[in-house]
């Protein structure tokens, strides 16, 4: 990772501005106030030409007239003057820049050469560099508030644990406002804008290098670089923190904004979306969604070790939405045993005992009735984790002291399992259920989403830690140059390790009802062309043919076909082929992607899969493990199982042909475009899977 000099970015000893104003409240003044205001320990070194003082700090006329050496610099002056500040900076030797300017490759092709300059002159000096169109970057702890937000003006963030990585500034300075309003401690905080030379990988990597970082909360509009993004993210998940992550551009009028706002390559969302999957990165879907996922990784002391979760609750109806909510987000809200619930029913009788734990308002009347049900929970229903609705008794001052203290209690006792108090409270009673160790949470759905998050870093880093070996081919087939048909296709994966059934090419309708003699009935018959794609759009399949005279006819029928249908297509004959056993219909299939290469997909029915789009992808390559994982993301996952009197399918299989797939395509990054297997017969557990068809496509020269 590229992280080798950003220590004089978030770690400096002394630091210059460069365009410094002696009004704080403008762009070039705010960097000075802060630096001061908040008691920036290192040297502060104004840069004015025109001033001898600047906010009652000696100024100086240029960087290089600055006596001692400088590790950071702030640049806020136009961009024509820009270029030459940077130049004037690695003269001096410094060792990191952050420039606030606008006006370079997010406007125009000559801002574009503006950029293009500074980045060759930073890396021909060595010099760390943020942005260009950047709102700048900040360390809490060390009182380094390289930035000219507005965020900061009113209250300071708090030390802690959460660092923050944004493309954008302002909605960086929004997430930095939105998680002092929340109490959320931070820790770094960076703005990439432009990305001339420090982009959003190698601020995450920082981040997760960094020992007082425990969460990253990014926000995303398109990596500029695929290695050093997936191996930012690998090494946050080696490292076990979490990353919860704003990703936009779902939609097309989304990426395209994103596109123009950055200048990054916006790749296809369901691909992002699977490679943060993949990474164990969460995807926030909204801005509650992210400040309360990273609250909870933050606060929740653990992660979810399963997905078991007790609920305790003053209201009937809250715990029935909880249980909803719990069973939309995969948690297990699975019922107390038998001798439990009665040992719960006899010390209230008119207590719901299941689970959810219904104690009603007699809980606030007897507050042992908490302590009890909460060990109770622990200690014989082996709940990985709880929720415990009180409604407003959180605002009862008189009542806080003594739940938080059994909430303690028996935190002491059942250490490492995640508790959230859902209730109203008052900012400095939340505050001390959280100094506790407690996340509180006022709406009860948040809270089990909440939960949900800690399940989902809990699985992430868990799966990660059993090695998912790739699968080993002796010798991976080259990939043709052009277009080939159907049968040498399936020849081509067959040496991967991918099941085909026997078929043989055919020139004329005679030679094909010789060779379905040869091969057995049922047979069937298909065009054999590289430039007809899609066979059955044009009556090019003709299946279950069970005699000489049935083929030979049925050859003649699909090259009438073809020829009326696609006159100028390439005809290389008939495919004669054993008919499949009949099995679950599936597809699998390659794209390659803009920004991640080689990305292998998964989808169940075959013909119907483009009507009903229930697909998983991955990045290519991945083993065995992650492509279970991945086809347990399909909807119509059950059609695999034993369903409906049909037998269970060998999953196993489609698994190994998955991961086989993706260590083809993972070997010709460049020069594969597709590949479409469809369908994929899935037969019963223990016969495997058939490729019924199957079309590679190269890049076009």
């Amino acid at each position: 990772m590229r992280t080798q000099g950003m220590d004089a970015l978030f770690s400096p000893e002394s630091v210059a501005v460069i365009g410094a104003s002696g009004d704080p409240t403008r762009i070039g003044g705010r960097p000075v106030d802060y630096l001061k205001r908040y008691g920036f320990a290192g040297a502060i070194y104004p840069i004015n030409p025109k001033r001898e003082v600047v906010q009652g700090l000696k100024a100086y006329p240029s960087i290089g007239a600055v006596p001692g050496p400088v590790d950071l610099a702030i640049i806020a002056m136009p961009a024509s003057l820009a270029v030459q500040a940077v130049q004037d900076c690695a003269l001096k030797g410094v060792r990191g820049v952050v420039i606030f300017s606008s006006g370079f490759a997010e406007m125009d092709a000559e801002g574009a050469a503006l950029q293009a300059k500074i980045a060759d002159i930073a890396r021909e000096a060595g010099m760390r560099v943020v942005g260009p169109n950047c709102l700048g970057i900040a360390n809490i702890r060390k009182n380094l508030f390289g930035t000219f937000t507005t965020s900061i003006e009113q209250a300071l963030p708090q030390a802690g644990g959460v660092s923050i990585v944004s493309q954008s500034g302002a909605f960086g300075s929004f997430c930095l406002q939105l998680a002092v309003h929340r109490g959320i401690g931070i820790n770094l905080w960076a703005t990439t804008g432009n990305s001339s030379d420090v982009d959003f990988a190698d601020s995450l990597a920082y981040c997760a290098e960094d020992p007082n970082t425990k969460v990253i909360m990014g926000y995303l509009e398109g990596a500029t670089d695929r290695d050093r993004f997936l191996d930012a993210l690998s090494q946050a998940r080696d490292l076990g923190k979490p990353v919860v992550m704003m990703k936009v551009g779902r939609s097309e009028v989304g990426a395209d904004a994103a596109q123009s706002h950055t200048a990054s390559l916006a790749g296809s969302d369901a691909i992002y979306d699977a490679a943060l999957r993949q990474y164990g990165v969460y995807r926030a879907d909204s801005v509650d969604d992210m400040l309360d996922a990273t609250y909870a990784c933050a606060a929740g002391g653990s992660f979810m070790n399963s997905g078991r979760t007790g609920l305790v609750t003053v209201s009937g109806g809250v715990g029935v939405l909880m249980a909803d909510e719990a069973e939309a987000q995969g948690l297990d809200v699975a019922p107390l045993p038998e001798s439990a619930q009665a040992k719960l029913k006899k010390a209230l009788p008119f207590a719901g005992v299941r689970n959810p734990v219904d104690v009603t308002a007699q809980m606030v009347n007897q507050m042992d009735l908490l302590e009890m049900n909460m060990d109770v929970l622990f200690g014989e229903g082996d709940y990985d984790a709880a929720i415990i609705f009180m409604s407003g008794v959180g605002l009862i001052k008189s009542l806080n002291d003594q739940i938080r203290i059994i909430l303690e209690k028996i935190r002491a006792k059942y250490p490492g399992r995640p508790m959230v108090f859902c209730s109203l409270t008052e900012p400095e009673d939340r505050k001390l259920y959280e100094d506790s160790g407690f996340m509180v949470f006022d709406e009860p759905t948040r809270a089990v989403r909440a939960l949900a998050t800690l399940r989902f870093f809990g699985d992430a880093f868990r799966n990660h830690e059993t090695p998912d070996p790739l699968p080993e081919i002796a010798v991976i087939p080259d990939l043709p140059s052009t277009m080939v048909n159907e049968i040498e296709a399936k020849e081509i994966l067959a040496k991967t390790g991918l099941g085909i059934v026997r078929e043989v090419l055919a020139k004329t309708p005679a030679e094909a009802a010789v060779a379905a003699q040869d091969i057995g009935f049922p047979i069937v018959v298909k065009i054999a062309s590289p430039d007809i794609l899609h066979k059955s759009d044009i009556g090019g399949v003709v299946l279950n043919l069970t005699s000489k005279e049935a083929v030979q006819e049925a050859a003649k029928s699909v090259l009438a076909k073809a020829a009326d249908a696609m006159p100028d297509a390439k005809i290389d004959g008939i495919v004669v082929a054993q008919q499949a056993a009949p099995g679950l219909e599936a597809i699998l299939g390659v794209t390659r992607d803009p920004l991640f290469g080689p990305v292998v997909m998964f989808g169940l029915g075959g013909v119907l899969v483009e009507a009903l789009g229930d697909v998983a992808f991955r990045i290519a390559p991945f083993g065995k493990d992650e492509a279970h994982r991945m086809i347990e993301e399909i909807h119509g996952k059950k059609l695999l199982g034993a369903f409906r009197g049909a037998a269970a399918r060998d999953v196993d299989a489609v698994a190994e042909a998955l991961s086989r797939l993706s260590v083809f395509a993972a070997a010709h990054p460049e020069t594969l475009d597709s590949i479409d297997i469809n369908p994929l017969i899935v037969g019963e557990v223990g016969k495997g899977v058939v490729a019924a068809d199957a079309v590679i496509i190269p890049v076009a020269k």
